[in-house]
């Protein structure tokens, strides 16, 4: 389990990982760094149709998946800058169904170029950070208290929730052509 703890006046505040299931003990950092790679092999899996196709009813679609993996990565992007350049940062939550309402006119290959393209900006700027600055406390609004890698944690969970998601799509869409 994904544990991030920090004192607040003296009173540990402890913080789940919300993807801490997902993770378990695999490093984080490993796991951010495969993802772009998996999900080219999930792509070309899927192909075109299976991108159209969802775990459910009402669930998003494959190609749906990879944008919001975009999005997110856009906003992981700027959360580890802030969090590295500001003091105790609280990170700015959003509403991942109001960003996803223009999906429809995003095509798969665009997300994973864009989220390649930003995973590896990403990649390359923790790499640089120095040990001490994994430490480092922010926050989340709804989520509380966390350090920097904690963040990174959350990145990489989040990564194989999705990951799993494509791979029961890709499985469905493998059995249904």
């Amino acid at each position: 389990m994904c544990l991030n703890a920090t004192f607040n006046r003296n009173i540990m505040v402890v913080m789940t990982n919300p993807y801490a299931a997902h993770l378990e003990n695999r490093d984080p950092f490993e796991v951010i760094g495969a993802t772009p790679g998996k999900l080219e092999q999930l792509s070309a899996k899927l192909g075109a149709k299976g991108m159209d196709r969802s775990l459910a009813p009402g669930k998003w679609t494959g190609r749906e998946i990879y944008c919001h993996l975009a999005d997110c990565e856009i906003a992981f992007a700027f959360r580890i800058r802030q969090a590295l350049a500001e003091d105790n940062h609280v990170i700015q939550p959003f509403d991942q169904d109001r960003w996803a309402r223009n999906y429809a006119t995003y095509q798969a290959p665009a997300a994973l170029a864009a989220f390649s393209a930003l995973r590896q900006w990403n990649i390359d700027l923790v790499r640089s950070v120095t040990p001490q600055a994994l430490d480092k406390p922010l926050s989340h609004p709804e989520r509380g208290p966390l350090t920097f890698k904690g963040l990174i944690e959350t990145m990489a969970g989040h990564d194989l929730n999705h990951l799993a998601q494509l791979e029961t799509i890709a499985g469905r869409s493998g059995a249904a052509q």
